[in-house]
């Protein structure tokens, strides 16, 4: 018999579309057993079949295309008992089996505490696709930490880089947190700042929090924009627990440089009006006092005596004011048996008021006289400027996100659907960044100062002649004002996607074929207005400012008042002289505009049998840039522009635009293997990209005295073959061990380079700085992690439990600088630490938990500088966090903390004539944080 093609495809599409004969549908949902809450991850068997699925986060799973007959099902979640029970299915509908998990004794033991956490965490680290690290917290709101950044920080391979002592941007298997992508709900998060692609986390409460996944491997469903992993955050659903719940919380926190206690409070909550709508959120808001002591220096070299010396040396005191405030809203519905709505929205506001007094020595000359470890300077040698100043900053950043989306099952097939908005700002409007007051000294013995190096952390200094002048704060004569007037950023992106996927059930498994599309528009701008006053209509010295230094590190005596400066400029601004010249270069030399759109789509097969699971696909984007700056060129007084000659210092101000598209395809093929029960295999090869900042590629060039600094709309992005292999065996009730390999190719790196002889539009440069893209880096690397709870052990030890995870991380590249493209440099890449560590060592039985939490990044390469001795490097950190919480009643309970127990400072320098150079100190001491939570 033969068909024609017509027939064939026929044939085709109605096995494409058609159903088994005499099959029906298992559903049903997993939660525990008191009816607190769904368990997701849960793993759900048909043991006859060996069909396998995970149970969502609401808890449901389902089996389509199931023959007729009686079948056992079976259950299991870590840290809870294996549950079966018997369904019969008929020819055709659906049958039933909701399946509650944990008895009476151990049910709170699956949803409450850092049991809780960790049962549910390694749940779904065992049922994801890839390798992949997951933090939750249980169902009464608790989670670990204050911000989404710090609470990271315990999962395998991941480490913190801290902005004045909390958590902020996020390191994946010691990478560039550059290379990491961040959604919220599936939304993809813009940057607040500026200059970076990065999220800083520090902007989202944890309090807001239900679970945050970190993907460290991809699929073709995903988006392909990461090189060190995507974090996934996820807000309340009202459909993650069984029961309503409502939570408030009140917070101290002292921290021990102010002296000062700040407040924090939250609530949240979660509800079903009806079985098919339910509602959720919560609202946080935190206002943090907190101080730091910095110390900076700058310009090492060599003197003839051939000992090091610093031409800059600053004492900074630092006095902040942070106030946080996240909120979250879902709405779920369902509607009718076959399709789940939803409609998620995130408000997070993070403002930053900031007080910096600094003391600032400039030296123009060499030293009189040195050694190893001092360095004398006297005003008879050459000019000593000694400023004081004042930064009075106001900064607010904030991210919003809206996702409304669904998805629909009928049958073996399945859609899923949504279209999202996310905007990230980052404003000020007024602040003053710094006022500033300085002294010169030039006279024959006027001036002297010695700077003993012989602390690699801190300099401190000694006035060896003058010092009446420089204590006078008479002395000090106004020198300039700099005003934000406006520094606005926007990050905004829409988005729209849809998946679709067929399954076919056959002898020993399921394959399913999924393909999706998404599209993202996305606009980056940064707008700014600076006003550059030079002079002061009357006399105006430090003394009419005077203050009380609270700085711990140094005397920096006398200090201008915090608050005092600003009232006075408002009213008296008349008086100031505003020099055009420098406002107009500030003000043109950072606008930008670039405009990122991707069109992305995917086709993927996936095999599932009760032991295998492969994925493997293909991925497409294309990417389409439209790319806005200016160049600003600084002609003084009698020099020539385009051939003419030139009255007074000018700036003249060019706009530039530049459009690029390419297109990338990126393969991929995971797999999922599990030869005997608790025992996981994985194996991922995949390829990625990571797209340059959006401020690099933006045409922003300035051009002084023959020399400039530009960006480059011509940077490729980051391209990487990654390589995952994982072992993974879960036993106990509540314990794992899991060791990993990864190994990542990548070209097209973009590091910073200052190279001799450059032509830019025409015109040749003495020296130029911009970015590039380096030829080649290799990272690989090894993950550890051990997790377990000791509830087999006599009592009271049965309430112990231990995380251990350790990541060793070897990235390195080339680049080549002052233009010689034969000889490369040798470099490890930027923001990577070579060892990661975490630790935590719990304590949970009966109305007592107790946590110690340490973690250690080791070294990192900040910033390359133009040969080794100028690389700037920040040092190895150790932090130590305590906490404890109580258990009055089974609604209430009483907690405290103990933030950085011992003291660890920030550290950066660079390595000079065999010696750590210090380039930036800064400690914070401890804080301490105690409070109350109640549920009804």
């Amino acid at each position: 018999m033969t068909f024609s093609g017509a027939s064939r495809a026929a044939i085709a599409l109605g096995l494409l579309f058609s159903t088994s004969a005499m099959a029906g549908t298992i559903v049903g949902t997993v939660s525990d057993a008191s009816g607190t809450r769904a368990l997701e991850s849960a793993e759900v068997r048909i043991v006859e079949l060996g069909r396998t699925v995970e149970a969502s986060r609401d808890g449901r799973y389902r089996f389509p295309d199931v023959p007729a007959g009686t079948y056992t099902v079976e259950a299991r979640y870590i840290g809870a008992d294996t549950i079966r029970t018997t369904v019969k299915v008929a020819e055709s509908g659906d049958s039933y089996a909701d399946i509650a998990m944990g008895g009476s004794e151990s049910s709170s033991i699956i949803v409450i505490g850092q049991v809780a956490n960790q049962a549910s965490t390694l749940s779904r680290q065992r049922a994801a696709d890839g390798v992949e690290s997951v933090l939750t917290r249980d169902a009464i709101g608790q989670f670990p930490d204050q911000n989404v950044a710090e609470s990271l920080r315990r999962l395998p391979g991941i480490n913190i880089l801290n902005d004045q002592g909390e958590g902020r941007f996020v390191s994946i298997r010691g990478l560039d947190p550059e290379l990491n992508a961040s959604t919220v709900n599936g939304v993809r998060l813009p940057a607040p700042e500026s200059d970076v692609r990065s999220v800083a986390l520090d902007v989202i409460s944890s309090d807001i929090i239900e679970s945050i996944e970190v993907r460290k491997s991809l699929t073709p469903d995903m988006d392909a924009d990461t090189i060190g992993g995507s974090i996934d955050i996820k807000t309340t659903s009202a459909f993650d627990r069984k029961k309503d719940l409502f939570k408030v919380s009140a917070e101290g926190s002292y921290n021990d440089l102010t002296d000062k206690l700040s407040p924090k409070g939250s609530f949240d909550f979660s509800t079903k009006l009806t079985d098919a709508v339910g509602v959720s959120g919560g609202l946080s808001y935190y206002r943090r006092r907190f101080a730091t002591d910095n110390m900076e220096m700058d310009g090492w070299d060599i003197d003839d005596a051939g000992n090091a010396y610093a031409d800059t040396v600053e004492y900074r005191d630092y006095d902040v004011t942070r106030k946080r405030l996240s909120a979250s809203l879902s709405f779920d519905f369902k509607v009718g048996e076959s399709t789940k709505l939803y409609a998620r929205g995130l408000y997070s506001q993070f403002d930053d008021q900031e007080y910096r007094r600094r003391l600032t020595f400039e030296m123009d000359e060499a030293p009189t006289s040195s050694t190893a470890n001092t360095a004398s300077f006297a005003s008879d040698d050459g000019e000593i400027s000694v400023q004081r100043d004042l930064k009075d900053r106001f900064e607010s950043q904030k991210i919003r996100s809206l996702v409304v989306g669904g998805e629909t099952e009928t049958g073996p097939w399945k859609a899923t659907y949504s279209a999202s908005w996310a905007k990230s700002s980052e404003r000020e409007n007024g602040s003053i960044d710094p006022v500033n007051f300085e002294r010169k000294f030039e006279d024959p013995g006027e001036f002297g100062v010695t700077f003993d190096y012989s602390r690699p952390k801190l300099t401190s200094y000694a006035v060896t002649a003058g010092q009446a002048l420089f204590l006078d704060p008479s002395e000090y004569e106004f020198d300039k004002v700099e005003r934000t007037t406006l520094s606005d950023a926007r990050d905004e992106e829409f988005a729209i996607k849809a998946d679709i996927s067929r399954e076919f059930v056959m002898d020993g498994g399921v394959f399913t074929v999924q393909a999706g599309a998404k599209q993202r528009w996305r606009k980056k701008t940064y707008n700014a207005q600076f006003d550059i006053y030079k002079g002061y209509d009357g006399d105006l010295t430090l003394a009419d400012f005077l203050g009380k230094q609270d700085y711990g590190l140094a005397s920096i005596d006398p200090v201008l008042a915090k608050k005092s400066f600003r009232p006075f400029f408002r009213t008296s601004m008349a008086d100031f002289e505003l020099d055009q010249f420098d406002t107009d270069q500030a003000s043109n030399e950072s606008d930008f505009r670039v405009d990122e759109d991707i069109s992305a789509g995917y086709l993927l097969g996936r095999w599932d049998s009760d032991k295998v699971r492969i994925i493997g696909g293909v991925r497409v984007e294309h990417t389409r840039n439209k790319i806005r700056g200016n160049q600003v060129e600084l002609v003084e007084e009698g020099d020539e522009h385009d051939g003419v000659e030139v009255d007074e210092d000018t700036v003249f101000v060019t706009p530039q635009s530049f459009r690029r598209s390419y297109t990338d395809w990126l393969p991929s093929f995971t797999v999922r293997y599990e030869p005997v029960r608790n025992l996981v295999l994985r194996a991922a090869g995949y390829k990625s990209l990571v797209r340059p900042k959006l401020s690099n590629l933006a045409p922003r060039a300035v051009i002084e005295d023959n020399e400039g600094e530009f960006g480059n709309p011509a940077l490729k992005p980051y391209k990487a073959w990654n390589a995952d292999l994982a072992v993974e065996y879960y036993f106990g009730r509540n314990a794992a061990i899991s060791a990993g390999l990864f190994y990542k190719d990548i070209k097209n790196y973009v590091v910073e380079v200052t190279n001799q002889d450059v032509t830019y539009n025409g015109v040749i440069l003495d020296e130029a700085t911009t970015y590039a893209n380096g030829p080649k880096a290799k990272v690989k690397g090894f993950e550890f992690s051990y997790s377990q709870v000791y509830d087999f052990l006599p009592a009271p030890f049965d309430g112990l439990l231990t995380q251990v995870n350790y990541t060793y991380t070897d990235a390195k590249g080339r680049v080549f600088t002052d233009g010689d493209v034969t000889d490369p440099r040798r470099i490890p890449l930027p923001a990577s630490s070579k060892h990661t560590l975490n630790l935590v060592l719990g304590y949970e039985k009966g109305p007592l938990s107790l946590r110690a939490a340490g973690t250690f990044r080791d070294k990192y390469l900040d910033e390359l500088g133009g040969d080794p001795t100028e690389d700037r490097y920040v040092s190895s950190h150790f932090q130590l966090d305590l906490s404890g919480k109580y258990r009055i009643t089974d609604n209430i309970r009483v907690f405290a903390e103990w933030v950085n127990v011992t003291d660890r400072p920030y550290f950066a320098y660079q390595n000079l004539d065999g010696r750590r150079r210090l380039l930036q100190y800064e400690e914070y001491s401890w804080t301490a944080k105690f409070g109350v939570t109640a549920n009804f």
